[in-house]
């Protein structure tokens, strides 16, 4: 193959998603840095991505068609790269491939032209990906190895191919829309990593599990038999793995975390991100010395269950990345004080909650903070963990709390803090229009020990946030401004 720079020189290709300051702004300006010839397409306006439009105007080789698509921009091209969350049955992208124009995606791409000998390390996973990732490359760092991390938060991995060369390992967070284009490109990273799998994103998938399963098996699905492959055990749980003859597989188990390690990340999930870690690190040479190191001087990724600091005796976690009631679940699980072998006070559920709820002082202090728009997951379990591991929950009014609560009837009708206070039942549940509003509110009702988690639980998208990590941002400056 020519080398990376030549393949771009002179390409004609439409770039499919701007977006705000993320992966869409950063290929666009690496393809029009190497002479690319751009069309950059996105359904949003002008005065909606102008943060994004201001970092690329000096570029005289990309014009633009915002606040629509056009049919003419997916014809006579050389590829399309497309952007995560583009809907798997566009008529655009529809249209490019009834005239054979490839489709790329950054990622992929970026696999395909890597230079010869780089062993490229890809993750994966519901939940817990980033951790991950991130733990994984922080490991390689203290072995000195020359790694580098990518797609991770808004990052974007085709400016590594002015980095990498043979020898080197890159790390990519891969999530399930990256991976379609893993499977168009037909390849797997040589050591992939697959956290978890759970419901996620069925909005997009227009509820169909197994599709998304198949996204994010193409981590897997086109190794080589010397490849690596690394499960963590919750995987198996839910899906059955199509494994080929002579690979190896291997399972992350957190029972098999040292038990003399210290380890500095809260919460059972955690145990098992540092699983897959360890044994994706083993497979790569790395000796357990190092990473028993770089475990325990690990922190927190910001947004996953961080903490950020203690206001009046009531600590603070940010843990915005949790888009799903299963990673609020497990927030809610690392937080909380309950000891073990504890009965957990009204286990029922927020609709089924008993008249006279068992109550033991401390054995509820997080304030929750959650809300968003809604993903068209279930619910059910989460309105059961909240009475037994909050005294409070805050909600962010949005579609995904006005969905929560005409599926919780109980919860029409917030009880006041004195009340809840008084009857020992229940949780205070009150709903804001505004996240500052959410967090005053928290912050009124925590006491000295109590701990206010930011754990939303739902998608970012609507009135008052551009994305996700605009969402994380917000948050941790309405906290510094207390």
């Amino acid at each position: 193959m020519k080398h990376w720079k030549d393949f771009f020189k002179g390409k004609r290709v439409t770039l499919m998603g701007l977006g705000l300051l993320g992966r869409g702004l950063g290929d666009a300006i690496f393809l029009a840095e190497h002479g690319a010839e751009l069309i950059v397409t996105d359904l949003r306006d002008e005065k909606t991505l102008a943060p994004s439009l201001e970092k690329i105007q000096r570029y005289k080789n990309i014009r633009y068609t915002l606040g629509k698509h056009k049919l003419e921009d997916f014809r006579n091209r050389d590829f399309i790269l497309k952007a995560a969350g583009v809907a798997f049955d566009s008529p655009y992208i529809a249209e490019a491939e009834k005239h054979g124009i490839p489709v790329e995606m950054d990622a992929s791409l970026f696999a395909k032209l890597m230079p010869k000998g780089v062993t490229l390390v890809g993750v994966t996973g519901t939940r817990g990906k980033s951790t991950t990732a991130e733990l994984l490359y922080s490991i390689l760092k203290t072995a000195k190895m020359r790694a580098f991390l990518g797609g991770v938060v808004h990052t974007t991995a085709l400016p590594l191919l002015k980095k990498a060369r043979a020898g080197d390992i890159v790390a990519l967070e891969l999530d399930s829309w990256q991976l379609q284009g893993f499977h168009g490109a037909k390849i797997s990273p040589q050591v992939a990593v697959f956290t978890t799998f759970l419901d996620d994103h069925l909005v997009y998938y227009k509820g169909d599990r197994e599709r998304y399963f198949e996204d994010k098996a193409a981590i897997f699905r086109y190794q080589k038999a010397s490849d690596v492959l690394v499960v963590g055990e919750q995987v198996l749980k839910g899906a059955t793995l199509p494994l080929k003859k002579g690979r190896t597989f291997k399972i992350a188990r957190k029972a098999d975390v040292p038990k003399d390690w210290k380890i500095p990340l809260l919460g059972e999930h955690n145990l098992e991100n540092i699983a897959c870690a360890i044994v994706a690190a083993r497979a790569l040479g790395v000796p357990d010395s190092v990473i028993k190191g770089a475990v325990e001087r690990f922190e927190a990724v910001p947004g996953r269950l961080e903490y950020l600091r203690t206001v009046k005796g009531v600590k603070i976690y940010n843990d915005n990345n949790a888009t799903t009631p299963d990673a609020t679940i497990a927030a809610l699980k690392a937080l909380s004080p309950l000891k073990k072998g504890a009965q957990p006070s009204a286990a029922g559920g927020l609709s089924q909650l008993p008249k006279a709820a068992p109550f033991v002082k401390g054995d509820k202090s997080i304030v929750l903070i959650m809300g968003g728009t809604d993903k068209g997951l279930d619910m059910s379990k989460l309105a059961e963990a909240i009475p037994q591991y909050c005294k409070a929950a805050v909600l962010l009014q949005e579609t995904g709390t006005e969905k929560l609560l005409s599926e919780f009837p109980r919860l029409k009708s917030p009880l006041t803090k004195g009340a809840a206070a008084s009857s020992r039942s229940g949780v205070v549940v009150l709903v804001k229009e505004t996240l500052k509003a959410c967090l005053d509110e928290a912050m009124k009702i925590a006491e000295k020990g109590d701990t206010v988690l930011f754990s939303p639980a739902f998608a970012s998208f609507g009135r008052w946030f551009k994305n996700e990590y605009d969402r994380g941002e917000q948050f941790v400056e309405i906290v510094g401004n207390l």
